[in-house]
């Protein structure tokens, strides 16, 4: 069994990280078929994700986004190939937050 640990730090918030969370789940959900659950917390979010030879966790934070996930042996052979995606596509929804996040503060600030 194959196991995958992505960290992403970020400046969101919890509430725009749950929205990059969320978008991750329905792109797992339609690209991949997965099952997604989301559960919503008041300090952190959980997302957990599984289908035939995978299931995981996405912990959501304030600052952090971290993913977990299990491959079974089939899977497992494609290890770094479902990493690179699952990377590729985390980062692509927390560049779309990033700058809408920093203008965010710049407005706070004047």
């Amino acid at each position: 069994m194959a196991n995958i640990h992505i960290e992403r730090k970020h400046s969101l918030g919890l509430l725009e990280a749950r929205k990059v969370a969320f978008k991750w789940a329905e792109m797992a959900e339609e690209k991949f078929d997965m099952a997604c659950t989301y559960e919503e917390g008041d300090s952190a979010d959980l997302v957990s994700f599984t289908r035939s030879g995978v299931s995981g966790e996405l912990k959501v934070t304030p600052d952090m986004l971290e993913l977990d996930a299990q491959l079974g042996f089939l899977l497992g052979a494609f290890k770094d190939k479902i990493e690179g995606e699952i990377v590729k596509n985390l980062d692509a929804l927390l560049a779309q937050k990033a700058p809408a996040a920093k203008k965010a503060a710049v407005k706070k600030k004047a």
